[in-house]
């Protein structure tokens, strides 16, 4: 059981785009976490085209694919990674993940439940978009935590992904980081202007308002590249880096709720 004896808190990393760094943030968020004291697992649940053991260097035998065919079981594929959390790697490639069935569905629930008990934090690592997989995966977690950045493609996407988590899972509060933004004034201008929208277009349609959390935001940082052409955490490998000091502001933001600001709706 976690240190709490509770169910662990289920955050979902989503992104409306790929290529935003939602994979950085979710391994560099756990290691900061780490660093509050927190026991955390992330899951790669983009079984199609899963990437988290190449950006941390590390060389499964085993995937989540296993679990969910009933081939091995959790114990098995759970691997301790830099940073000292932990992870479930899943495959890529997979054809058979391109359309989610219900026996998937009632596996991934199964699997999730179950490490629950073990961990103070699971993360899922979903992929981009608006699939059924990435929706689902977002279904099975109490809190979204979206990644986009300043560039007007992946606002008008992480809109998208907003509108659809609100209008079909009934969200009323989700947070949001802006990754690359040039400060922290950048990043919560991007959310406000964002929540305007979403008063617009998205709350005239829901019964309860939806609200954005500007979580933080994360600086462009040359060390971030570095990192990952060399395979490391940047969070292990450069600490006292901008980005990496970003990362802690999200962990400490992210472990105490009641400390972050809204956009209210106005």
């Amino acid at each position: 059981m976690n240190s709490s004896g509770l169910s662990a808190r289920i955050v979902a990393i989503t992104s409306g785009k790929g290529g935003v760094g939602k994979t950085f943030v979710a391994a560099n968020l756990a290691a900061a976490l780490v660093k509050r004291g927190r026991r955390v697992l992330v899951l790669d649940a983009d079984l199609g085209l899963a990437n988290l053991d190449i950006v941390l260097n590390l060389n499964p035998k085993a995937t989540l694919h296993d679990a969910l065919t009933g081939q091995c079981a959790i114990k098995d594929i759970v691997l301790a990674a830099p940073g000292g959390f932990w992870v479930m790697p899943a495959a890529s490639g997979l054809i058979e993940y391109s359309r989610l069935t219900s026996d998937v569905q009632g596996e991934l629930r199964r699997i999730i439940d179950e490490l629950s008990g073990q961990y103070d934090y699971l993360i899922l690592d979903t992929g981009a978009g608006i699939s059924d997989l990435v929706l689902f995966v977002a279904s099975l977690a109490k809190e979204v935590l979206i990644v986009a950045t300043p560039e007007p493609a992946s606002i008008a996407d992480a809109y998208a992904t907003i509108k659809i988590l609100a209008l079909m899972q009934q969200r009323t509060s989700l947070n949001l980081v802006f990754n690359q933004a040039r400060n922290a004034a950048d990043g919560r201008k991007l959310t406000e202007q964002l929540q305007q929208v979403v008063d617009r277009f998205v709350n005239t349609q829901t019964a309860t308002a939806v609200r954005l959390v500007h979580l933080g935001h994360i600086p462009g940082d040359p060390a971030v590249g570095s990192a990952a052409r060399k395979r490391q955490l940047l969070f292990v490998q450069a600490p006292d880096s901008p980005a990496s000091k970003a990362v802690a502001e999200l962990a400490e933001a992210l472990d105490a709720p009641a400390k972050v600001s809204h956009c209210a709706p106005q």
